[in-house]
């Protein structure tokens, strides 16, 4: 294969990544109706997350615990070793956008509500002509 091909085959996480994102933010920027704007924000959150578990893999490396480890055998290098932040980092990230998500849907529920809709121009509409 040559060089660019090569590269590109052999990051396709990336580029599911990328391609993700701009699925994300495509939704979230060009759709009207708020529960795809709320499915955009969360497949945007998931590339992202995507993204940085895959940057925390190592191939050829183990898990960070030492065992029977002394002084005397200091052959411990840290390239041998998955560096375990960025997983737990996205952990987090994952509880995060699980509470984002359920506020968000509280909220188009809470607009449906007020407004008899969720679709973004209705709702803009009602909100500058009150009396209609």
């Amino acid at each position: 294969m040559e060089p660019i091909t090569e590269l590109l085959v052999s990051r396709y996480n990336y580029w599911a990544c990328i391609v993700l994102l701009m699925i994300g933010i495509y939704a979230m920027i060009v759709k009207k109706n708020l529960v795809k704007k709320i499915i955009g924000m969360n497949i945007m959150q998931s590339s992202i997350i995507l993204f940085f578990v895959s940057i925390g893999a190592k191939t050829k490396a183990t898990i960070p615990i030492l065992q029977d480890y002394s002084i005397k055998d200091s052959l411990f290098q840290a390239k041998d070793y998955i560096n375990p932040l960025p997983h737990v980092l996205m952990l987090t990230a994952i509880v995060v956008s699980v509470a984002t998500l359920g506020v968000a849907l509280a909220l188009a529920i809470k607009v449906y509500h007020q407004f008899g809709t969720i679709e973004e121009d209705e709702i803009l509409s009602q909100i500058e002509n009150p009396d209609q």
